[in-house]
């Protein structure tokens, strides 16, 4: 089953709000990694951990905060890659790309980059 035109709409609709959404969580932990460092963050009075298991929780925080940075870009090119396919093949998008089959409206809506069903 193909989507609708109206579908098709508030998908890209979707598509555009999250995009806007995560491209913002992104500008956001971008700005707050370059106004402060780890020892500001953590409200450290010294640029020096006083102690070896402050250096260890500052290095796992900044790692998260990366993981989470990388997660957002991925998300985003799925997003855009998404969009792509709806302005240049509109007929086959929501169609699994494994096996052909129709992606449940249900899920384009939670997930309106989704490439294949679930299961």
């Amino acid at each position: 089953m193909t989507l609708t035109s109206l579908q098709l709409q508030h998908i890209e609709k979707r598509l555009h709000e999250e995009r806007d959404r995560l491209v913002g969580q992104l500008h956001e932990f971008t700005n707050a990694e370059s106004g402060e460092d780890s020892e500001d963050r953590a409200g450290d009075i010294s640029k020096f951990p006083t102690h070896a298991a402050d250096l260890g929780t500052d290095v796992a925080s900044e790692e998260l905060d990366a993981s989470i940075a990388t997660r957002r870009s991925a998300e985003i090119a799925e997003i855009d890659s998404a969009l792509e396919r709806i302005k240049t093949a509109p007929e086959s998008f929501g169609i699994d790309e494994n096996s052909g089959e129709s992606i449940p409206y249900a899920r384009l809506q939670i997930i309106p980059w989704a490439r294949t069903t679930v299961g």
